[in-house]
């Protein structure tokens, strides 16, 4: 078939046919490229294989210029810029791709990213590819194991262009198939480097293992959070030469803002898989503390999920109880939630006392605003009750017994807080209701003043006369001299 045989024979008339016809049209080139995977390696050893594949990575890259070309506009002030286009719009080549066997589509793949195709497009190809294998065929565990850790390696390096849904599932898929370590760390640090934007539903990953296991994955959600925390540490180091320059703002940084949206989604996931009897509470501890300790400005979520935790582990320990209490701030708690705290039975004698004393400190506080001038003085909210200073000098039984003594008076003390703060809103109700009629008993005498002035003429000047007339003024003078003698 070699031209030392003949002149224009097979081989050179295949090759002819490949150049300007073949590589000319990008279907026709994954078409050829399907054909060959039952061809390898001779097709590879031809040629055949990596010529289509330049090809294909070449076209795609052409249209993308020439997309971007067509693109460009002036704008109304005679300024060329690029309207806004659909994502991955042209990109047709995307949907093609598909039909190709994992090893070929990662060349593919390869060659456009070395070609400069947009990431966007590349991670547009990824979901369709990941789809079509994974959901719509029916193919072996050990082809969804490599389909899943293929499609990892080649996902772009740019932030927020895979879509965090299609990360998640992959996740799911590599826990479940047991992928390596290196494809399931890497979509944990490329999930935790957006997951201000994730839901509850995101992170509530089953867990496949074995029985006796908990029901969600709590250690793959852990990593998450904790590649999270070192990122935004790392962004805050960041951003402290930049805000040197800049003036005091009342807005929160973006940093602040993930951060609250972050400790908001775990203290949901906390409460949502605290009910599961095999948690430990290692575990539980350990992903509640990940965040700092200004990720939360309230911490009635925590609250809520430790409580939720307490009831489904009766049989805590109570140096264990306090130890999952210490991830609360009661001096954070809302009014709501300190009243449902200073009732609940759940929680360990230090933690009732520490949320009866902060809420004597609420109401002390209230009082002193209401009435400066009392005797009343506000408390430093800055205080906090050690317990391990209580346990220092005494025995525990003497410590258990003087912190029930403890509790009792500041119940005592806080219910005449309660009552004298109520007794003071009474007194306030009522002098703002005193000062309203007041108010509306002057305005109707001013009012009836005003009306008579401007309708009794007559009666003004009659006034005046009666003032101005000279028997008036007789009359005055003697009443005068009168009063002298």
């Amino acid at each position: 078939m070699s031209e030392d045989h003949s002149k224009n024979n097979l081989g050179s008339r295949a090759e002819e046919y490949l150049d300007s016809i073949v590589c000319k049209n990008l279907e026709m080139c994954v078409e050829v490229l399907r054909q060959s995977e039952n061809l390898l390696p001779l097709a590879d050893e031809l040629k055949i294989v990596t010529r289509c594949i330049d090809a294909v990575a070449s076209k795609a890259c052409v249209e993308q210029i020439a997309s971007s070309f067509s693109r460009l506009e002036y704008s109304s002030s005679g300024r060329l810029h690029m309207s806004k286009q659909a994502n991955c719009e042209g990109d047709w080549w995307i949907e093609d791709l598909s039909v190709l066997r994992i090893d070929l589509y990662q060349r593919v793949i390869t060659a456009m990213k070395f070609r400069g195709v947009r990431p966007e497009s590349i991670a547009a190809s990824l979901v369709s590819y990941a789809q079509k294998e994974l959901i719509q065929k029916s193919i072996s565990g050990s082809k969804e194991k490599l389909v899943v850790e293929t499609i990892v390696s080649l996902m772009p390096v740019e932030k927020f262009v895979v879509p965090l849904s299609f990360l998640f599932g992959l996740l799911r898929s590599a826990v479940m198939l047991d992928c390596n370590a290196a494809s399931r760390l890497d979509l944990e640090r490329r999930i935790g480097s957006q997951l201000d934007i994730a839901t509850l539903d995101d992170i509530l990953i089953p867990s496949f293992r074995h029985a006796g296991d908990t029901m969600f994955d709590v250690d793959t959600v852990h990593r998450i959070l904790v590649n999270f925390s070192q990122q935004e540490g790392d962004s805050d180091d960041e951003m402290e030469d930049v805000s040197v320059f800049e003036s005091d703002s009342p807005t929160a940084t973006p940093s602040q803002t993930a951060l609250f949206k972050v400790s908001k989604l775990v203290d949901n996931y906390l409460a949502e898989i605290a009910p599961d009897a095999n948690l430990k509470l290692n575990k539980f501890i350990a992903i509640a503390e990940t965040l700092p300790a200004h990720a939360r400005t309230v911490h009635d979520g925590l609250y809520r999920a430790i409580d939720v935790y307490l009831k489904a582990h009766l049989t805590l320990s109570d140096p264990d109880k306090r130890r999952l209490c210490k991830s609360i701030d009661f001096q954070k708690l809302s009014q709501d939630a300190g009243a449902h705290a200073a009732q609940n039975e759940r929680l360990p004698l230090q933690s009732i006392v520490q949320v009866l004393y902060f809420e004597q400190l609420r109401l002390r506080n209230a009082l002193f605003c209401s009435y400066p001038d009392d005797d009343i003085k506000p408390m430093h909210q800055s205080w906090r009750i050690n317990s391990g200073a209580l346990s220092a000098a005494m025995s525990p039984k003497d410590n258990y017994a003087s912190l029930r003594r403890e509790n009792r008076e500041l119940k005592l003390e806080l219910a005449r807080m309660r009552m004298r703060l109520n007794d003071l809103e009474k007194d306030h109700v009522c002098m703002k209701r005193d000062m309203q009629k007041s108010s509306s008993r002057r305005f109707m005498k001013s009012f009836s003043k005003r009306i008579g002035k401007k309708f009794n003429i007559f009666g003004h000047s009659s006034s005046r006369e009666s003032t101005n007339s000279p028997s008036r003024h007789s009359e005055r003078t003697d009443s005068k001299i009168t009063d002298r003698t």
